[in-house]
């Protein structure tokens, strides 16, 4: 009887039920709950399972540029950052309040690791996320222009809780380039959340940008009461090649 109940639970994909239940029969514990108690542990394994299982696609789907953990961070007083700043944005509360964060800093700071960190936070707590390398991702965009997938790349985008910008003004935004992000901060504007790496200072992005009115324009959306953080310090990459053991921050 148990092994036919067993075999209907994985064919249902009810995988969580599955693996408690055959632990709890393997075990002896079946006899220990009453018939409502083992409902409960069943249904409340399944329920897990499946929030678990909701996590990891999340994280897969976001494509984190480093496994990063709010955990592994290291708050070093000559890097300039604030655990409790980290730990107000590490609660994602700013997420619903659908505000930005802005990290800059030089090469090899811990930027990215940093804007992950918080990324994979967000995953964690039920966040849709998607992180991209700024370059690479309006490459795509013009290749979705030429073989007619840009709507659908541009609405991928914008159905994301928290859109991470990595690189952002590593080089220059050309005309189609600045278009397409203007599209991208109005749809999310508002709406939704961003966190932006730069080795830049806030204060060159519009050089970066290009074309007045249309930086101003963007900045605008961007920088109004985002939250900054301005990493210092040596790069953190030399640091490994002579510890190997340092975390990024």
């Amino acid at each position: 009887m148990n092994t036919n109940t067993l075999d209907k639970m994985r064919r249902l994909k009810f995988y969580g039920m599955f693996h408690a239940f055959k632990s709890s029969i393997e075990t002896g514990q079946t006899t220990e709950y009453t018939a409502d108690e083992l409902l409960a542990h069943l249904i409340e394994a399944e329920w897990d399972d499946r929030q678990n299982r909701k996590i990891e696609r999340q994280i897969l789907y976001a494509r984190f540029r480093y496994k990063a953990s709010i955990e592994d961070l290291h708050y070093h007083v000559e890097r300039s950052i604030d655990r409790n700043q980290i730990m107000r944005l590490a609660d994602c509360t700013f997420i619903d309040r659908f505000e930005n964060l802005l990290i800059t800093g030089s090469t090899g700071i811990g930027k990215s690791y940093l804007a992950s960190a918080i990324g994979y936070q967000a995953c964690m707590l039920g966040y849709r996320v998607l992180y991209g390398s700024t370059p690479k991702l309006f490459a795509k965009l013009k290749m979705a222009k030429a073989d007619g997938s840009y709507i659908k790349e541009v609405s991928r985008i914008e159905k994301q809780q928290l859109l991470i910008l990595d690189d952002f003004g590593i080089q220059p935004f050309d005309s189609q380039s600045r278009a397409a992000l203007m599209e991208i901060i109005e749809d999310r504007h508002g709406k939704t959340s961003l966190i932006i790496t730069s080795q830049l200072p806030v204060s060159k992005w519009h050089e970066v940008i290009g074309e007045k009115t249309i930086a101003d324009a963007i900045l605008d959306r961007i920088v109004r009461d985002a939250h900054r953080i301005e990493l210092k310090g040596e790069s953190m990459r030399k640091k490994r090649s002579v510890a190997p053991e340092n975390t990024y921050l």
